[in-house]
Order: structure tokens, then C-alpha cells, then sequence
């Protein structure tokens, strides 16, 4: 068989459970520990690269902490909007403070992780419970998908009497890469229906912060000398200044809650209990999605929010007005609606055209989302340049990055696996034309020398300064992996790429001589990088020093891959 077969002063219910267990929880033993705590993370994401994450007792340790980073420039672009809330409570004529700062002499001050019973997750949702006295408060963090809107909610969930909550809105405006030093910086912050609106620069994004019915006082006081410890450890500029831009003030009846909204969108939704609702629906469609998968029937609970953590990966990235490749690719495929993408990782990293495409299947497939894997292929066709795939986008938009030879044969495992999994026969008739394009440039070369060898028909690449392998770290100029020539992977990931062209042909009736005739020219080369002397494979051949004998892991993608596994070794013998 072919492989190719209103929340703030009524009282409301409890929320709606989420479909997956809270088996994440931590009580005081870990709570009230301060290294314990802050040492655990927790993140959220929005779905258009933007995030907001921190520490389980509250202190910031990183740069890339906030309730509110914004994809500016979805998916990236991430700028810090809102740093934190810092929450006192007054409560049976004593006052208790809930949050946690480390300053620049290393002091914490003050240490509201002591009164932190208990933290959990409910789906992707932190949720911390204060013990005050007799009086339990509630808060939870969570952002809306597809948008730019963090919601911060408190909820009394049991007290004998009212209880005052008073909000610190710590905010900044910089690259989350970055850091800042205010040096009186002057923000304009003006009053708004149930909240303030800031603008840090004249053309910067507004940040838009509501409290609905709490009390909104304007501040602009700067803190200053807050003690970055991670930052520190990664030998990274460790101190950072907030700004004390408004206080929100609230009194809060046993039942009651308090929703506070962070956004860049002036129309964003205030109403709290709508907005979680819609949130726990959009968890629960991704557990449905996981669960209705053969292999999930058994697995086991912590396993269940791995299908909402693959979720935060993925990401919106807009389908270029213009395609780069000069092919005509249609517009109009059905089931497609907007462009996808999978950023690397949290915080640090964008969407990288080599991490998306490996990453595609255990991302997409596994968790029972066919769809979202069809667009992030069809998204990246349109950024095909040369016959070359991104290895990275901009920060600011403008043309990709192409520095890379083997996120593009990734690409055809991609396809590869999605079609073993949907048997869709469209997509790869929409998609036959592009692929058959890479391979003709790659033969002929056309960037950083990429070319087929005619002799052994073995890929050729790489130049002075560019690194073209996931090997690709640069101090400077000076490259530390030199890998010029033929790598071993690149040559494994185009037979792959050559063997999944020929049975997308043969699936599509197509042609398949060229194609076979390239393999076959390979098959004679590849045992070539075998290396008698040492009982393993070259990692490159044909270097500008000759052949390189380091041995080094990427000769193991030679028995990895589906289509190659079978063939390969054989070729070596």
C-alpha cells in the first residue's frame, strides 16, 4: 500500500470546569518556598504570538516576563505592555500584601508568596488561591485568542466580611528582548470610560487597561532597580524599571469577582465571565480534537494538556499580498481561511521555517488537528523564494531570511506526513507544482551555492559566512561549525525529498523519470560517506579542507525518516 493512502459587583457561579483535569498543583510546601516558586513558570498565549508568562510566586526573573506582550506585528514584534498588578488587600482591619519583588540589593520586599495556598492549572489557565486570614481570593490569568488581551481576574471565594483590593498597574513599552532604564521618561496616560489609555510614544501601540466598576486612579510614579535574576545567570543586563502608571481599587463581597482587561484593542470585551467562557470553550474544542484520536483513549491525564500546550505554538501569520515564487500558487483552496504558523519556543524565539516543518506533525497530526497543519504548509508555499523556504521572518515584516538548505527538504516530510494521516489528494495537486520547483533549483543552484553534483549526485552547499545547517552558530564572523560542502543530513533530506516526489507523482499519475533517475544517480554517490577507518559515517564531503570525520549526530537522520530508513543504510554497504 502507497504510503500515501459584568462581572465585578454580581455574584456569579463558579466557572464552567474545564474538560482537563487540574492535575497540575502546587500547595504551601511548594507556594511559600521562594526559590521552589519562582523557579516554576507558568505562560499563556493568544494565538498571534503574543504572550504573557512569569513566576508562581509573582517576582520577575526575566526580561520576558508581563501579562501583557502584544504581537504587534503578528506573530512577532513582541513588545512588553503590561508588566504586572501588584495586589494589597485590606481585609478585618489588616493589611496583606499578595505580591513579591526582588529589588538591585537582592532584597525581596515585600513576600506575598507566603500567603499563596495553593497554585493549579485549569487547561492552560494559572489559578492562584491567598489565604487572608479566614478571607480566600481567587485569580486567575488568561488571554483571548487572536487577540492582543490579557484578563487578569480576582474572585472572592470565601470571606465573613467585604474585603478591599488595591491593584499596582506596573507597565512598560519596549522589545521583550530588551530592557528599560526610564530616565524620566514621560508617558501619556489619559482617563477613559472604566479605565486608562497610555501611549509611551506618539506613533507607539495604545495600551488600553480597564477595570469595569472598580476605581481607576492615574499615577505615573517609576520603580526602579527591579533584580532580574535570570537575566543575571545568562550573564544579560539584570536590572529593569516599571512604571507605576494607575491604581485600581475595589470592594469585593463574598461570591464577587474583578476583572481586569489589558489590551491594544480599544473594543476589547470587558465583560469577565463571557471572556473566560469563551476561552474554556476554545480549550475544551482542542481537547475534543485530542481526545478523539485512537492513541489518546488511554493515555494517561498529564498527557491530556500536552494537546492544549501544542495549541501555544501556533501562531497567525499572514499570507504575503505578493508570493515570492514565481509560481502561480491558488488562493483558493477549500478549507483555508488564514495563514498559520509555529513559533520555536517561549520567550525567545519566532517562527523558523525548519523548527515549523519538523515540529509540524507532533504539533498538528498527533493532537488530531489535520487543518491547522494544511494551512501552515499552504502558508509557507507562499513564501517560497528561489525554491527556498524562510528560515526566519523579520521582527518588523520585509523579506525572510533563506539562510538555510534544509528547512526546504523538510518541507516535503511535512507534506509527506500530512498526507499519510488525510489521505488529501487536493492538497497535493495544489502543492505538486511548487515542489517540483524546489528541485530544479536546487539542482541547478542559484543561492549560496546550492547545487547538484553532477558526478556522485550529491547536494552541494555552503559559502564563506553563511551557515547553512542547523549547525548554524555565528560569534561575530567567525562561524563555529564550519560545514561546507555536502553534509550528511542535507543529503539525506533531499533522497527523502526525491523518494516523496516520486510517489506524489505516482499518486497523482504524473511523471516520475526524472525524479527516479535523480535517485537512482544518488544511490550510486551516497556510499561515499562512509568512512572504513572509523566505522561511521562523514559528516561533510568535499569541504574547502577536504572531508570532515567529526562524528556528530546527524548521520542518525540516515535510519529516522520514513522513506529513507529502507534505503539508506543499504546504500552504505
Amino acid at each position: 500500500m502507497s504510503e500515501f493512502e459584568g462581572d465585578r459587583h454580581t455574584s456569579h457561579p463558579e466557572p464552567t470546569a474545564c474538560s482537563t483535569p487540574m492535575n497540575i498543583q502546587f500547595g504551601r510546601e511548594i507556594c511559600g518556598d521562594l526559590s521552589a516558586a519562582e523557579s516554576r513558570e507558568w505562560l499563556v498565549t493568544n494565538g498571534i504570538g503574543g504572550y504573557a508568562c512569569g513566576t508562581i510566586a509573582g517576582t520577575l526573573t526575566r526580561r520576558y516576563h508581563g501579562l501583557l506582550i502584544a504581537a504587534l506585528n503578528p506573530p512577532l514584534q513582541r513588545t512588553l505592555m503590561l508588566t504586572k498588578l501588584d495586589e494589597t488587600v485590606h481585609y478585618n482591619q489588616k493589611i496583606y500584601t499578595l505580591y513579591a519583588n526582588r529589588w538591585a540589593d537582592d532584597i525581596v520586599n515585600p513576600e506575598g508568596y507566603q500567603h499563596l495556598e495553593q497554585f493549579s492549572l485549569e487547561g492552560s489557565i494559572p489559578v492562584w488561591r491567598f489565604a487572608c486570614a479566614n478571607a480566600l481570593l481567587e485569580k486567575r490569568v488568561w488571554m483571548q485568542a487572536g487577540c492582543n488581551t490579557t484578563y487578569v481576574q480576582y474572585r472572592l471565594l470565601r470571606a465573613s466580611q467585604p474585603l478591599s483590593l488595591k491593584l499596582k498597574a506596573l507597565i512598560n513599552y519596549r522589545d521583550h528582548h530588551g530592557s528599560t532604564q526610564s530616565q524620566n521618561w514621560q508617558m501619556e496616560i489619559e482617563p477613559t470610560e472604566q479605565g486608562i489609555r497610555v501611549k509611551a510614544f506618539p506613533n507607539g501601540a495604545p495600551l488600553y487597561l480597564w477595570a469595569p466598576h472598580g476605581k481607576v486612579s492615574i499615577v505615573h510614579n517609576w520603580y526602579y532597580g527591579f533584580d532580574l535574576t535570570t537575566e543575571h545567570d545568562r550573564g544579560l543586563d539584570d536590572r529593569e524599571d516599571h512604571l507605576h502608571a494607575a491604581t485600581i481599587e475595589v470592594v469585593l463581597e463574598p461570591g464577587q469577582l474583578l476583572t481586569v482587561v489589558a489590551s491594544t484593542e480599544p473594543d476589547a470585551e470587558l465583560d469577565g465571565a463571557v471572556a473566560l467562557d469563551q476561552r474554556q470553550h476554545y480549550e475544551q474544542a482542542i481537547q475534543q480534537q485530542w481526545r478523539s484520536q485512537s492513541w489518546a483513549t488511554h493515555a494517561p491525564d498529564w498527557i491530556h494538556h500536552l494537546a492544549l500546550s501544542a495549541d501555544q505554538f501556533i501562531v497567525a501569520r499572514p499570507i504575503p499580498e505578493d508570493s515570492h515564487s514565481a509560481i502561480a500558487f491558488p488562493h483558493d483552496i477549500p478549507g483555508f481561511s488564514q495563514g498559520k504558523s509555529i513559533l520555536a519556543g517561549y520567550p525567545w524565539f519566532g517562527d523558523w521555517g525548519r523548527h515549523t516543518l519538523i515540529s509540524l506533525s507532533g504539533l498538528t497530526l498527533v493532537v488530531g488537528r489535520p487543518e491547522v497543519a494544511r494551512a501552515i504548509l499552504i502558508t509557507y508555499a507562499h513564501y517560497i523564494d528561489r525554491g527556498m523556504l524562510p528560515n526566519s521572518f523579520p521582527e518588523l515584516g520585509g523579506t525572510p531570511d533563506y539562510g538555510s538548505v534544509d528547512a526546504t527538504l523538510w518541507y516535503f516530510e511535512a507534506i509527506r506526513a500530512y498526507h499519510a494521516a488525510t489521505q488529501d489528494d487536493s492538497l497535493l495537486q495544489a502543492l505538486f507544482p511548487v515542489l517540483t520547483n524546489i528541485i530544479h533549483n536546487y539542482q541547478d543552484g542559484d543561492r549560496y551555492n546550492i547545487h547538484l553534483d553532477p558526478q556522485d549526485g550529491l547536494l552541494y552547499a555552503g559559502e564563506v559566512g553563511a551557515q547553512l545547517t542547523w549547525m548554524d552558530a555565528k560569534i561575530s564572523e567567525w562561524v563555529v561549525t564550519p560545514r561546507i560542502g555536502k553534509a550528511i543530513e542535507v543529503n539525506v533530506l533531499w533522497y527523502n525529498a526525491i523518494a516523496t516526489l516520486i510517489q506524489i507523482a505516482q499518486r497523482l499519475g504524473k511523471p516520475t523519470e526524472e525524479y527516479q533517475q535523480l535517485a537512482q544517480q544518488m544511490a550510486k554517490g551516497f556510499g561515499r560517506f562512509w568512512n572504513p577507518q572509523t566505522g561511521y559515517c562523514f559528516d561533510v564531503l568535499d569541504g574547502p579542507k577536504g572531508h570532515d570525520a567529526t562524528l556528530r549526530p546527524n548521520q542518525i537522520l540516515a535510519v529516522s525518516l520514513p522513506v529513507t530508513k529502507a534505503n539508506i543504510p543499504a546504500l552504505l554497504t
